[in-house]
């Protein structure tokens, strides 16, 4: 039985659980678990924990994510995103000025209505399957915390700005697709998102994600095992068998009695420091 965190490069086009599915074929493994939803057009960081590591899911999705988005201004949707319905399409006359105050305005603690395309459930029923049948119901505002945004382009033309690309980094719970059509709000013209990549999910980076053709490889390719089962290492009286290659790297060695303290951050800093790791991509233990 192998137990460990993967942090999965999720492509356009899978949904989360699509993502568990295919692992859940690679690896041969029923227990599986993502630690926080991507919407299907959304890319990047995508932590999934398989066997006894499924008792961290939890203390995963709490972590502070980053994100790098791409809105539209003029356009609202009722999605929140470009995949949606069009409801409105305004003309913009926002300068670059105006936009980047309006921006930066959204840092900090605030409340945030989730989109009605939510997985959040009202009454045992999930949002997004409300909105389908074409209802909206009322949502109550939750807490959410934006601790920094970063403006990495602005387009204009003739100081008329109708595009711009941000980094976010923010609580478990912010919806990025709602904070572009909050800003468009504001400003008075609607905006849309067209773009998210989750550049960050608690340590997990996007430059050590893996796609899930490379995790396939790592499992079924040539000298699958030999990939697998290479640099072994111990911590205390447990076997770990370690993957260590130029594709796909060491991230957090999980023993049964560090997972059930529940401390997670104590787990990985001190399981880190014992086998002098780095936290990266990819840790198999085996039973």
């Amino acid at each position: 039985m192998i137990n460990g965190i993967i942090n999965v490069y999720k492509e356009a086009g899978f949904t989360s659980f699509d993502v568990v599915a295919k692992l859940r074929g690679i690896t041969k493994i029923r227990k599986i678990g993502h630690t926080g939803t991507l919407d299907p057009d959304a890319t990047g960081v995508l932590p999934v924990c398989i066997g006894s590591a499924t008792k961290l899911c939890d203390m995963l999705t709490d972590k502070t994510k980053e994100y790098e988005a791409t809105f539209r201004l003029g356009i609202t949707t009722d999605t929140q995103d470009i995949s949606g319905k069009v409801l409105t399409e305004e003309k913009v006359d926002i300068t670059k000025k105006e936009l980047e105050k309006c921006i930066l305005s959204f840092v900090g603690r605030q409340q945030q209505i989730p989109p009605m395309y939510s997985a959040i459930k009202i009454n045992g029923q999930k949002l997004y399957d409300l909105a389908r049948a074409g209802k909206e119901v009322e949502r109550k505002p939750r807490a959410i915390e934006i601790s920094e945004i970063i403006i990495v382009d602005i387009a204009c033309a003739d100081d008329v700005c109708t595009e711009a690309v941000i980094r976010v980094k923010c609580s478990k719970g912010t919806y990025i697709r709602t904070l572009c059509h909050d800003i468009g709000q504001k400003l008075g013209c609607g905006a849309t998102m067209t773009k998210l990549i989750r550049t960050r999910s608690g340590q997990f980076t996007i430059e050590e994600a893996l796609t899930l053709s490379q995790i396939e490889e790592i499992f079924h390719g040539e000298n699958a095992d030999e990939k697998i089962n290479e640099n072994s290492s111990h911590i205390s009286a447990n076997k770990t068998q370690t993957a260590k290659n130029e594709i796909y790297k060491t991230t957090i060695m999980l023993k049964e009695d560090a997972i059930n303290t529940n401390l997670y951050e104590e787990c990985c800093k001190i399981l880190s420091h014992q086998v002098n790791l780095s936290i990266d991509s990819l840790t198999f233990i085996e039973d």
